[in-house]
């Protein structure tokens, strides 16, 4: 959070009560109920500090008016498929999605199930930072608090019905990440027929994303043992894979093996993907020589499906695991990894043959705490140095430097023909990124 801008790239972010505090999580819910007219759902991923948030926005939302319905724990693809469902006016996510237990977050979906656009979130923000004035209703215009208890069993149902896969015999390791997906996934792979082994999903409000899930695959990956592994991180909507060899599939392997299926069947609508200025060097290659038309927006799925509706894309997504598949709703990593699935049992062949269509660049990314990561822009030290090493690598390779939406981090990331060169230029520039903003 900044002091002009609640928002960063995935909803409002900081460390859960000093940070994002109960009376902020109140303020904001009373600030974004000026853009809501109708019921509000709330759910949120397995932090100790959720409940307190959450309890924190059915008071701001109702004080003013609104009525909430409490979804529980539920992956960020269940609250958003549940708000298009039933037809409610927002849907809130509390969650740091793959940041560690101290941090949490809120997230707000519109209707469509899409996160908020930048012109709404401003605002909001607009609106928070003004802090005046509320309703007040009194007696019966205060708003209700409601629980949908069985919105998890609702939304596993809707995703086994939408796919209708049968996945009898697969064998799949789930890694849950101790969050969201821990009851969610699998109940849900269980009752497509696979044969499921469950790794992290024993939530203690503590353990969510430490060193498990998403954002640490290779856990897993000394676990498959020739079975296929799928990774959530603490809210679910990203998904990483493991082949059966134990080798990482991230975003970039998974788009390009759903983008070289799609266009096979005819179902790559334009024959063109939507991903980001992150995608590895290698998936641009394969994507040339699949035909494939490649726009990159700046990172954040939220611009990637931004830009996927306005060309009528139906395929895109982030390196991070970040999917949007055809109907263009907010990344659901249950959803993307069923899709997965369906590709493996529809073409009979394995992830680890599947995954042969991108051969990735070696890429290195380091990411480093500075003091304030908006001070990047004018940075000229910086700047120069990532010209040195654009000039080095050629056409051999690419860097990109970027601040941060979420954390005080600039992510430092090189690409290159080998690891040794990609990892030596990344270092010679995390040094000046340092010394010029730490």
């Amino acid at each position: 959070m900044t002091s002009d801008r609640l928002f960063g790239t995935d909803g409002v972010r900081g460390v859960a009560n000093t940070e994002l505090n109960p009376q902020l999580a109140f303020d904001l819910a009373r600030a974004t109920a000026g853009s809501v007219d109708g019921v509000v759902l709330i759910g949120r991923d397995t932090r100790r500090s959720g409940p307190m948030l959450t309890a924190a926005l059915h008071a701001g939302f109702t004080s003013v008016g609104l009525d909430t319905v409490d979804l529980g724990v539920l992956p960020v693809g269940g609250v958003a498929r549940l708000t298009m469902i039933e037809g409610a006016a927002l849907g809130v996510m509390v969650s740091a999605s793959h940041n560690p237990a101290a941090d949490n977050g809120v997230k707000l979906i519109g209707p469509n199930g899409n996160k908020l656009p930048d012109a709404e979130e401003d605002a909001i923000t607009a609106r928070f930072m003004a802090g005046a004035p509320y309703p007040q209703p009194t007696g019966a215009g205060v708003g209700s608090i409601t629980v949908m208890d069985d919105a998890l069993s609702r939304y596993v149902d809707r995703l086994a019905t939408e796919h209708g896969v049968a996945l009898d015999g697969m064998e799949i390791v789930l890694d849950c990440a101790n969050g969201a997906a821990s009851v969610a996934a699998p109940e849900l792979f269980g009752r497509l027929g696979a044969k499921v082994q469950v790794h992290a999903a024993h939530p203690d409000g503590l353990n969510i994303n430490d060193g498990v899930g998403a954002t640490h695959p290779e856990t897993l990956a000394g676990l498959v043992n020739g079975r296929v592994g799928f990774c959530f991180d603490g809210d679910a909507d990203r998904f990483i894979a493991i082949d059966e060899d134990g080798v990482v599939a991230n975003g970039d392997v998974v788009i390009a093996v759903l983008a070289n299926h799609l266009k096979s069947t005819g179902q790559l609508a334009g024959n063109r993907v939507v991903t980001t200025v992150m995608a590895n060097l290698g998936f641009i290659h394969a994507m040339q020589a699949m035909g494939i038309e490649v726009t990159q927006t700046k990172v954040g799925d939220r611009y990637v499906l931004e830009h996927m509706q306005r060309v009528g894309a139906v395929l895109g997504g982030e390196q991070s695991g970040h999917v949007i598949l055809e109907d263009r709703v907010s990344g659901d990593g249950l959803r993307t990894a069923l899709r997965l699935a369906e590709v493996m049992v529809g073409t009979g062949q394995e992830l680890r043959r599947l995954r042969r269509v991108i051969t990735e660049f070696p890429q290195v990314l380091i990411n480093v705490r500075v003091a304030d990561r908006n001070g990047l822009a004018g940075a000229a030290e910086v700047w120069a140095a990532v010209k040195d090493a654009e000039t080095t690598l050629g056409e051999d390779g690419r860097v990109l430097i970027r601040a941060s939406g979420t954390e005080p981090l600039v992510r430092v990331m090189v690409e290159a023909p080998t690891i040794d060169g990609a990892d030596r230029l990344a270092r010679s520039l995390v040094e000046v990124v340092a010394a010029t903003l730490g």
